[in-house]
């Protein structure tokens, strides 16, 4: 999988939920371990690699669509969320999925747009209140 994302001079183009930002998608080495960089404008973001198979398995177990919730990191977010899950300490790693301590928010606006194009989930495009289920 982590092949199809793409690599720091060959990155994965992707839009958000409401398709109005573009931003890529990359996996590269960080501290030994392998993370999603995703470049938005001048930030960057980090997050876990296993986030992909972690949130699947969870949208799975779920069974429905979850709103997706996406927060800054300073800001509260709305329970039964993905972004609320991206950040519990009740999923699989324990906490937050992003690494780059101030900017692991936003899971929820920039992880589900790469699931739906590598085809593990379904996003709608709603210009607020968007969505995603596993497929």
């Amino acid at each position: 999988m982590k092949d199809k994302i793409g690599t720091k001079t060959n990155p994965m183009l992707l839009k958000t939920p409401p398709l109005s930002s573009e931003y890529t998608m990359h996996v590269d080495e960080k501290d030994g371990k392998e993370v999603l960089v995703c470049t938005v404008g001048k930030t960057i973001l980090h997050y876990d690699i296993r986030c992909l198979n972690d949130l699947h398995t969870m949208l799975k177990q779920y069974g429905d669509w979850m709103e997706l919730g996406s927060a800054d990191e300073q800001k509260p977010v709305k329970d039964r969320t993905v972004e609320a899950w991206g950040r519990s300490e009740s999923n699989p790693v324990g906490g937050w999925y992003g690494l780059k301590k101030g900017l692991r928010g936003r899971f929820g606006m920039y992880i589900p747009p790469l699931m739906e194009k590598l085809g593990l989930a379904e996003v709608t495009h709603e210009a607020k209140g968007n969505k995603m289920r596993a497929i």
